[in-house]
This record gives C-alpha cells, structure tokens and sequence, in this order.
C-alpha cells in the first residue's frame, strides 16, 4: 500500500503542468525515472515468488501494476501503451504469432533440451502434465487456464508491462527496446525457477521469441498472446498424447 502511495504520488507530481523548479527533473527524465522504478518493482515481484517463494505468484500482480501504472498515468484507459491497440492487419499478427509458437517449439525440442542435457538433468515439467496422458477431460479443462492465466495474464504483466516500462526507462530507442527484450526474457526465464536450470534456459528463449513477435508485429501484444497460447496448447497435447514421456 506504502508503494502504491507513493507511485500516485510521482506520477502526479510528473502529470504537474505548472513551473517546475530548479530542482525538478525535466519531464522526459522523470518519465524514465517512474518507468524504471515500476521495472525494479516488477522485477522484484518475479524473483521474490519463483526463486525466494516471498510473494504470492507474480501474474496477477504484475497484471494488477500494469493496469494501476495504466490508469495512473494516463488518467485514463490508454490501452495501446500495453500493445492492446486493435491491429491493422489481423492476419499478419497470426502469421507472426504461428511463426514465433513454430520456432519456439522447434528450438525447444530439437536445440535447447538436447543441448543443456549435457550439462543439466531434464526441464521439469508442470505438475499437471502428469495427470494429462490419455485423459481428453482433464486436458479440455486446462484449456482456459492455458489460455487465460499463461497466455492472457503472462503477456499482459511480461511484455506488455515489464517490456515497455524497461524501453521507457531505457530511453525508447532501438537499443532500448531490444535491450528491454532480453531483459525481461531473463525474467521470464526466472518465472520459470521451478523447471530448472535447463528450464529457466528454455524459458527464456521463450521470452526473447515472445519479446521479438512483440516488436515484429509493431508492439501488438495480441501477438504474444496468441503465440503463447499456440505454444501451450501444443505442449498441453503433447502430454495428453505422450510425446513429452
């Protein structure tokens, strides 16, 4: 509650359209100033629940701060600054959404886990692959989840939030974006402490290909969305199959 006080009351003091003082920063700086504060914050919530186990889980709080720093800053619903904006050309957005789900699984399975094998024991899967082999129920029931807390929720807080607010920090120059990028793919990386070290890898390939569709598709996050969801819904039929045994 103390932060969030606290947030209000930077971005009031940056929203303030009289004469700034001497001592004030220019409104650009402190734009980069709040964006890297909220970024620490960010950050801070991803490591303190999957590797310290801290904080409750990261997605609905990050969601919680994205919509927050949304309002807050904007005095309004300025959903484009998440990369919520309505495309231009839907097609394209699924043509690179097919295309990043594609590579991602194609690196996962045939680069990634072959490679880190040799120096880590197996990614550990999700607790509930286990109870999907052969059960067409349970793997239907998943489905929602998959695509509204992953898919929806993930996005929403790692790219749409995390990513703009490290670009904004950073300047919002090319470099800036594409160092944004890797940064909270290796974030993403860590919100997947659980699977191991050559899980935290593979994660975080997964980010750099969801933060790359992100900045191909012109910041659309209904790209990642849809890519991600593309890439668990073949892993959740993977299990239900067998193929991941």
């Amino acid at each position: 509650m103390i932060i969030f006080i606290r947030f209000r009351a930077i971005c009031h003091t940056a929203e303030m359209t009289s004469e700034p003082s001497p001592s004030s920063l220019p409104a650009g700086r402190r734009e980069r100033v709040i964006s890297l504060f909220e970024l620490l914050i960010g950050g801070s919530v991803v490591i303190g629940h999957n590797v310290f186990g801290a904080v409750p889980n990261e997605v609905p709080i990050l969601a919680a701060l994205a919509l927050l720093s949304l309002r807050l800053r904007s005095g309004g619903w300025n959903w484009r600054s998440l990369g919520m904006q309505r495309p231009d050309n839907w097609r394209r957005i699924l043509t690179i959404a097919i295309a990043a789900a594609t590579l991602r699984i194609v690196l996962g399975d045939f680069v990634i886990d072959p490679v880190t094998a040799r120096f880590w024991p197996p990614a550990i899967a999700p607790a509930m692959a286990n109870e999907l082999a052969g059960d067409l129920k349970t793997t239907l029931m998943y489905l929602p989840l998959i695509w509204g807390f992953a898919a929806f929720g993930e996005e929403l807080g790692y790219r749409g939030y995390l990513l703009n607010r490290g670009a904004q920090a950073l300047g919002e120059s090319a470099a800036a974006w594409s160092l944004s990028v890797l940064l909270v793919a290796v974030l993403f990386g860590f919100g997947h402490f659980y699977k191991g070290s050559a899980g935290i890898l593979d994660s975080g390939v997964a980010g750099l290909i969801l933060g790359a569709a992100y900045l191909l598709s012109k910041r659309s996050l209904w790209c990642c969305m849809l890519a991600h969801g593309f890439i668990d819904t073949f892993g959740l039929f993977a299990a239900y199959l067998g193929w991941d045994s």
